[in-house]
């Protein structure tokens, strides 16, 4: 069975966009990037819901132009590569290849996707990522926290609901970003 892997870049104080949207503070630098590039070759599925869609599909058309980093072609080859499910009421069509629209997550539709497909499954947004964790079908959790403090935004994990993770590996970055990956328990 595929794993469902949350991962998220955010602020210290868990924060995935500042109180204005914004994420410009997220950028990753070329070490980063390039151990995200590695956590992503293991990914054939990306679960999106419109925003992150939106914001993802950069990927389609860029990042791998002459003016780009090789790491960044890197990412945009992998993304590229692979399915995307996008959990939308007002998206009619994909604009991106490999890329289908569903009008609402359901989670039984999820676990037989887990079930049958057989390289693990993404899924990006912190809203979605938190119906999925609601529903019991995220595996693994990778944080990404930024030396940066926002103040305010939109959390990277479900506030309203307890969650007990077990702590699975960890690294630091010379940005002083830290990678924690974390288990959910129970």
């Amino acid at each position: 069975m595929a794993r469902l892997i949350y991962s998220a870049i955010a602020s210290l104080d868990g924060y995935v966009e500042d109180a204005e949207g914004k994420f410009d503070w997220a950028a990753p630098d070329a070490e980063l990037h390039a151990y995200v590039n590695d956590q992503e070759r293991a990914i054939g599925t990306h679960l999106y819901g419109r925003r992150m869609y939106e914001t993802m599909r950069y990927w389609e058309q860029n990042g791998d132009g002459p003016d780009d980093s090789p790491i960044s072609a890197d990412y945009a080859t992998i993304w590229r590569a692979a399915d995307k499910v996008v959990y939308s009421r007002t998206l009619e069509s994909a604009e991106t290849a490999r890329t289908r629209i569903e009008p609402e997550f359901e989670t039984e539709a999820v676990r037989a996707l887990k079930a049958n497909v057989e390289r693990d499954l993404a899924i990006g947004g912190a809203e979605l990522a938190g119906v999925a964790l609601a529903a019991g079908l995220v595996d693994e959790i990778n944080l990404f926290l930024h030396p940066v403090v926002v103040g305010a935004g939109k959390p990277a994990l479900p506030v309203e609901r307890r969650l007990n993770l077990e702590l699975r590996d960890q690294r630091r970055f010379e940005s002083g970003a830290l990678h924690l990956h974390y288990r959910p328990r129970g």
